[in-house]
């Protein structure tokens, strides 16, 4: 679960990471590369949509400043992907409570992925 978000700071399960973020369902972490500063394109979404989640949550930062085109959305529909993009702090929260929802459900795991920047 992520703990904790503030401008350029995330914690997840009681480890700090001051760099841009993909979080899977597993808990797993990666970095989270945009190619273009504050462009979340295609490049940016294949390593998560080749995961087949059932959702993907976009941070795009605190002020909402990083651009999700329009070809990355349509990619991640068009797999049948559920798409929420929110401010980073939202997206947080939005994740959380969609991990800690599957979690209670027995037998039930809804497979969520987060892109999480963090800064602007």
């Amino acid at each position: 679960m992520i703990e904790e978000y503030k401008f350029g700071f995330i914690r997840i399960n009681g480890k700090d990471y001051d760099y841009d973020v993909e979080v899977r369902w597993s808990d797993e972490v990666l970095p989270f590369i945009m190619k273009e500063r504050h462009k979340i394109d295609v490049e940016e979404v294949e390593k998560a949509v080749d995961q087949k989640p059932d959702t993907i949550i976009i941070g795009t930062g605190e002020s909402g400043l990083a651009e999700v085109t329009e070809k990355a959305r349509e990619e991640i529909i068009r797999k049948g992907i559920k798409l929420i993009i929110d401010k980073t702090e939202e997206a947080v929260k939005t994740f959380n409570v969609l991990k800690e929802e599957s979690e209670e459900e027995e037998g039930i795991k809804e497979k969520v992925i987060g892109l999480f920047h963090l800064t602007c």
